[in-house]
């Protein structure tokens, strides 16, 4: 392990002068908007701003900038933070490599590279050849891969961009022998993956949208599509679509031997409808497997003459069955892997056994299943973590996978399904030291008694004197778990003396389908609870106290960290809600946001769900004269996931009322999305902005 070394550039000793500051804030006016819901009369004056892309909006974010970064560039150790991070963040990264027909492919990053790219090699270690470089796609880095596959017969690659970090994708074919891109070009690709079949591949797209409302018209009528190599996208075959509900996605994907085509459709996040077509037999009809959205029903593969499916029905931590094509009726189902007291998270296929990753108290374990389902064997993994992805094929007994942890960067293992033997692959080499830093894991009571679990990550040696700066995480919502993971992003905090903590709240997946129910709809306020809970027993357990707590979430966790600022400003110090759902009574009227309803609830379907959304959405219930922490909302300005007008309406709103002594501000990345594919200058510039701004009003002194 690479020993750090520490340079010491500057000591910067905090008296939070301005970050008390006043802060001029740009004027917002103010409009004679409301809505009536069950005869409830909601004032709604910044409704302005959800059109994102007049140009009175677009000088208001200018505007809101001018602010946000004037006041960052006072923060005196702003840019030597931002150049720890880029030190941290610039080392080689590679990805578990896959294996199809003669070569293997995996995606690398020479450190501080934007985008990672495609490369395969005819060995294991081979040399490394080049196959598509998304960095010479875009000047600034900001066009991103996303889907990326091959086609079975090893012919072709077929791959998605994303633009700018929409969530919009363009497909383009390569020809994998000449590396010529053909001419093949689809457009208007959303939420899709891509199924190969043949010398073409199926895949999901919308219409083309309004002119106008690319990034914020609600997203109906979703289509699957099968696309010949050499065609024009307008000739493609429509396979699949839903006339009668156009508030629907569906999604395609083909068995290893091509033999059968799975379809699967979807009306909210959680539950999925099963369909199965003989691709071997012309004019085969497609048969209903499941109809209805009560299950997650998630298709493994088809080998041995069985579908294998990962399931919740009847198993709310999930099992894996077996369905016979010929006879796919429910009393027919077999299962192979039944459910555990652990949640089931993945099945893969390889070596000719079933690798099943499970969570256990919100990290994982592996283990090995005969393909009868009998359990072979444990995969040992090196500490508690995460295994991040696997690679294997059916055949071969030599497998991979990534593993990391919250001080632990991803790191690839090689292993003998035969004997159950790792060995490291590839490490690579950081300069930061984890054997400097421990990550425990505790349990805490939330309001209503519930026990919940958090990973704590902190210096060795820290002592408990209730004075520690501490960033609580959190998410809790759609079934996602937020296992440990390394991030370089949040290195410098913990080696000024941080300590950061994840909460594994409910409304997550960490304990199957029950945890995440008991986080939703009417019980929502389940996930504001726990994570208050949280905070104040770190304040107990002498972590820290309310002047030196901040708190952080994206997307879904931004509407965490969103209610709960407004719920207990008191109780923290600092608050970063990123691109978060903060329009609780509108958020189903833009791009995906209906299909949020499952876990959300919408304020027109009951007056009960009105009150209760009403209750606690952070932009109707931020109040006049509150003193509110130091708070830095974060967004995108090309955000067409959670539409950047839930941050625009929440700080102004938020700018308005604040009456205490810390500022309330908004950072808009500009040609940035809601997240993924930002390129790593971007993400780096992001990242130190964010943390500079914790690290200053948390009262911080830093050195570098």
């Amino acid at each position: 392990m690479r020993t750090k070394i520490y340079i010491l550039l500057a000591v910067f000793s905090m008296t939070n002068v301005f970050a008390k500051q006043k802060i001029s804030y740009p004027p917002t006016k103010k409009e004679a908007v409301s809505d009536t819901y069950f005869g409830i009369k909601v004032d709604e004056p910044y409704r302005w701003l959800e059109d994102d892309k007049s140009a009175e909006t677009m000088n208001w974010v200018k505007s809101q900038n001018l602010v946000t970064y004037g006041y960052l560039a006072q923060i005196p150790f702003r840019d030597a933070l931002k150049n720890r991070i880029k030190t941290i963040t610039n080392y080689p990264k590679l990805s578990v490599p896959a294996k199809k027909k003669s070569y293997y492919y995996f995606y690398k990053n020479d450190g501080l590279q934007n985008q990672s790219a495609l490369y395969r090699s005819a060995t294991e270690k081979g040399e490394p050849e080049l196959v598509l470089d998304p960095n010479k796609l875009s000047t600034d880095g900001t066009v991103a891969l996303n889907t990326v596959e091959i086609s079975n017969n090893g012919k072709y690659l077929a791959y998605a961009i994303a633009r700018s970090g929409s969530d919009w994708n363009e497909i383009y074919v390569m020809d994998l022998t000449t590396k010529e891109v053909l001419t093949d070009v689809i457009k208007w690709v959303k939420f899709s993956g891509i199924a190969w079949q043949g010398d073409g591949f199926y895949y999901s797209a919308y219409d083309a949208p309004e002119a106008g409302k690319e990034y914020s018209g609600k997203n109906e009528y979703h289509k699957i599509y099968y696309h010949s190599i050499g065609d024009e996208q307008k000739n493609d075959r429509l396979v699949f679509e839903n006339k009668v509900h156009p508030l629907r996605n569906c999604g395609a994907s083909v068995s290893e031997n091509e033999q059968y085509l799975f379809i699967s459709e979807t009306e909210t996040t959680t539950g999925n409808s099963l369909y199965i077509k003989d691709l071997t037999q012309k004019e085969a009809p497609i048969v209903p497997v499941v109809e209805g959205f009560d299950n997650d029903y998630n298709v493994v593969d088809y080998i041995n003459g069985k579908i294998y499916v990962l399931t919740n029905e009847s198993a709310p931590n999930q099992r894996l069955i077996a369905i016979d094509p010929a006879h796919p009726q429910k009393v027919n189902w077999k299962t192979v892997i039944p459910e555990a007291a652990s949640v089931l998270e993945s099945v893969n296929i390889a070596g000719g056994k079933f690798i099943a990753k499970y969570i256990e108290n919100a990290s994982n374990h592996v283990y090995a299943f005969d393909m009868e389902g009998k359990k072979l064997y444990e995969i040992k993994l090196p500490t508690i973590g995460t295994v991040a992805s696997f690679s294997g094929t059916k055949e071969e007994e030599t497998a991979y996978y990534s593993f990391t942890s919250f001080t632990y960067p991803p790191t690839i293992y090689k292993i003998n399904l035969t004997t159950n033997s790792s060995e490291l692959f590839r490490k690579p080499e950081v300069a930061f030291n984890p054997d400097e830093y421990v990550t425990e894991q505790k349990f805490y009571v939330s309001k209503d008694g519930t026990k919940v679990p958090m990973f704590i990550t902190h210096k060795k040696g820290i002592r408990l004197n209730g004075k520690n700066p501490v960033m609580l995480y959190g998410y809790g919502g759609f079934n996602i778990s937020l296992n440990p993971g390394f991030n370089t992003g949040r290195i410098p905090f913990i080696e000024q003396g941080g300590v950061y903590v994840v909460a594994n709240i409910r409304g997550g997946g960490e304990y199957g389908e029950k945890w995440h129910m008991a986080g939703t709809k009417l019980k929502k306020q389940n996930v504001f609870d726990d994570f208050i809970a949280a905070g104040e027993f770190l304040i107990k357990e002498g972590y820290t106290n309310p002047k030196k707590l901040a708190i952080n979430g994206g997307s879904n966790g931004g509407l965490l960290v969103g209610a709960c600022l407004t719920q207990r400003p008191d109780l923290f110090a600092v608050a970063i809600p990123e691109v978060g759902v903060l329009d609780m009574l509108r958020y189903q009227k833009f791009t995906i946001g209906w299909a949020w309803a499952t876990d959300f609830g919408t304020s027109d379907e009951s007056e009960e769900m009105f009150r209760y959304l009403l209750g606690y959405s952070p932009l109707h219930n931020v109040k006049a004269g509150v003193k509110y922490p130091a708070t830095m909302v974060l967004t995108g300005d090309h955000d067409d996931r959670v539409v950047p007008a839930h941050s625009f309406k929440f700080a102004a709103t938020l700018q308005a009322a604040n009456k205490g002594n810390y500022v309330s501000l908004i950072r808009i990345d500009e040609k940035a999305g809601h997240g993924a594919g930002k390129p790593i200058g971007k993400l780096i510039d992001a990242q130190g902005d964010m943390w500079a701004f914790v690290m200053y009003n948390l009262g911080m002194k830093v050195k570098f």
